[in-house]
């Protein structure tokens, strides 16, 4: 996904803000680990991440230290095998990662056009370089990691959120945690159910 709005936020404004910097690269991290099986150099990057601003006893608290432990024992062959089992497979892997699947069923459906019209209207354009719709969750969370720090304001992350991740990526991240085939993945799905959580809790109590 690409972006021809802003680059940065004016100052003062609260996407400058270390609290948005953090939400941000939380996005972006849970971007990565669902693109493409992780290499070495992003599973040691999250064994090292700084927890310490977290609450320790609080379910995120506990997700972010499960995914730690989880990427200090991970090895970046055994990845690969889980990574295609979970999102490939031979025909389909065992989740399908879309919001139209999860919120009708179907792919490429109504979901996918309205996301559309609303990335166009924030000014965002899909790469040419990249074959998945826009519905996929890995660029969803992108998107959100960029609306946060580009300047859009706490209006348009409220409103992308409610429109495009609150119904659908919540039960995604729980069928990750949940899926036969998962053992890394599974500290992911947890640790991302617990960060939407945290997400719809914190944008509904900023209105």
């Amino acid at each position: 996904m690409e972006h021809s709005g802003p680059t940065s936020a004016p100052p003062g404004a609260d996407d400058a803000s270390e609290e948005s910097r953090i939400r941000a690269a939380t996005y972006a991290l849970l971007a990565a680990l669902l693109a493409a099986p992780p290499k070495r150099e992003l599973i040691d990057h999250v064994a090292s991440v700084d927890t310490s601003g977290t609450e320790p006893d609080s379910r995120f608290g506990q997700a972010w230290r499960s995914l730690k432990e989880a990427a200090l024992a991970a090895a970046p062959e055994a990845l690969d095998d889980e990574y295609h089992a979970l999102f490939i497979g031979l025909g389909r892997g065992e989740l399908v990662p879309y919001g139209s699947w999860y919120i009708t069923g179907f792919m490429m459906d109504k979901p996918l056009a309205e996301l559309r019209r609303d990335l166009a209207q924030l000014g965002f354009e899909r790469s040419e370089r990249i074959s998945e719709t826009e519905d996929h969750a890995c660029a969803l969370l992108e998107v959100m990691a960029m609306v946060i720090t580009e300047a859009q304001g706490l209006g348009s992350q409220r409103l992308f959120f409610s429109r495009h991740i609150e119904p659908w990526m919540e039960s995604f991240f729980r069928d990750l945690r949940d899926a036969g085939s998962a053992s890394f993945y599974r500290a992911v799905g947890e640790f991302g159910m617990r960060f939407m959580e945290f997400e719809r809790q914190y944008l509904a109590m900023l209105r």
